[in-house]
């Protein structure tokens, strides 16, 4: 467990006769991400991304100290009910955010939400949470799991794609990935295959690239996120494939693993298209100072995975600020969390009604950038202002 009060208190000033509705002096922060085994990576760049907003924030929400408790859910759904259940019944916090895998996710949102926390979920978005399962103290900092894929299919129907064979793990997520994509893209699935994820995931996909060599399809999806995307990448050009199909993926290109690419000399990655809601090279001035700091700090371009805990953390300010720190107020946070009244790095966006992002995505190309390291560049807006599609099944309003 990592455990960092990033302020000093501030004196309040509260008398005695204070009300509950009086400022907080402290905001506790729980943080449930993958600190080891070797999807660690994207936990610590989801820790990267927190660090930095308190770093830009002055170690504080406005005049409220703020407590922050990380754990590690070991890449495993029931480790991280575990440590839900902990920072709920022993920590007390006020608020769970980070929680990378959507089985996660899903094993630990009962915890923390029946425990009368607020969840602010910074990478994974279930259909299940956005639909049927939806809930007034969840808040997404990043997408519903199926429309970044979605658009990734109108793409593929904009420049002419006829066939598809589609690549994914298989758990919750990539699920949703592959019914995203398939319910946008018009042309003819020629196979899909679902492989093995967890802490002992299939890393070996030369099956599965033959039988995508031998289907004819034009275009390859695939959704591989972390360690697996690399070594996805890697056997598909030895495979030869890389000028035989047109390679499309979601999640599995990233600011993580870019410079491991590069060094490794892995060309067929340039070139290779995602969609996304955010990108390094957004042209606001939040983002350019977001990944300038980051770049100063780590020597890299920011993933997708800081930029949305980055977001999470002044999300979570912006309602502390405006309500003083009382986060108990929960009618009063909650309606603070659904303005989404904050500068964020991927621009301006909206809240559904299922406390889903309404915001842009878009069409991105991995190039190499003006200081030669290779990087992602936006190409064109997808979808502008667009909510997902499971919003209808949630009764809220």
């Amino acid at each position: 467990m990592i455990r960092t009060i990033l302020a000093g208190a501030l004196a309040l000033g509260i008398s005695a006769t204070a009300s509950a509705a009086i400022a907080a002096d402290k905001v506790k922060i729980g943080v449930i991400t993958t600190l080891t085994t070797p999807a660690a990576v994207l936990g610590e760049e989801q820790m990267n991304g927190i660090n930095l907003a308190m770093e830009h924030l002055g170690g504080k929400m406005g005049s409220t100290e703020v407590e922050i408790i990380a754990e590690d859910d070991g890449f495993r759904p029931d480790i991280g009910k575990q440590k839900a259940d902990k920072l709920v019944s022993q920590d007390d916090v006020d608020i769970v955010t980070g929680i990378i895998w959507s089985h996660v996710l899903l094993a630990s949102k009962k915890s923390i939400l029946e425990g009368g926390k607020f969840l602010i979920g910074a990478n994974a978005g279930t259909s299940h949470m956005a639909g049927k399962e939806c809930h007034e103290n969840f808040f997404s900092s990043s997408w519903q799991n199926d429309m970044v894929p979605k658009a990734l299919g109108e793409v593929l129907n904009q420049r002419g794609v006829k066939s598809l064979y589609i690549m994914a793990p298989n758990y919750a997520a990539g699920k949703d990935m592959v019914a995203g994509v398939k319910s946008s893209f018009k042309g003819e699935i020629k196979g899909e295959d679902f492989t093995k994820w967890g802490k002992d995931a299939q890393l070996d996909f030369s099956a599965e690239l033959a039988k995508a060599s031998a289907s004819g399809a034009e275009a390859i999806f695939v959704f591989y996120p972390g360690k697996a995307g690399g070594a996805f990448l890697k056997q598909f050009g030895q495979a030869g494939l890389a000028g035989k199909m047109q390679f499309f993926n979601v999640f599995s290109v990233d600011g993580l693993s870019l410079p491991k690419f590069q060094a490794g000399g892995i060309k067929s990655v340039l070139g290779a298209y995602d969609t996304m809601q955010w990108s390094p090279d957004l042209d606001n001035e939040t983002n350019k100072k977001f990944v300038a700091d980051y770049r100063a700090k780590h020597d890299r371009y920011p993933s997708f995975y800081a930029a949305q805990t980055y977001d999470a953390i002044n999300l979570i300010n912006s309602a502390v600020v405006a309500t003083g720190g009382n986060v108990k107020d929960k009618d009063a946070f909650r309606a603070e969390l659904k303005k989404a009244n904050y500068k964020s790095v991927r621009g301006d966006y909206s809240y559904g009604n299922n406390h889903f992002p309404v915001q842009n995505y878009y069409l991105r190309q991995v190039v190499e950038g003006p200081d030669g390291k290779w990087t992602h560049k936006t190409v064109a807006a997808v979808y502008e202002a667009t909510g997902d599609d499971h919003a209808k099944d949630c009764a809220m309003k």
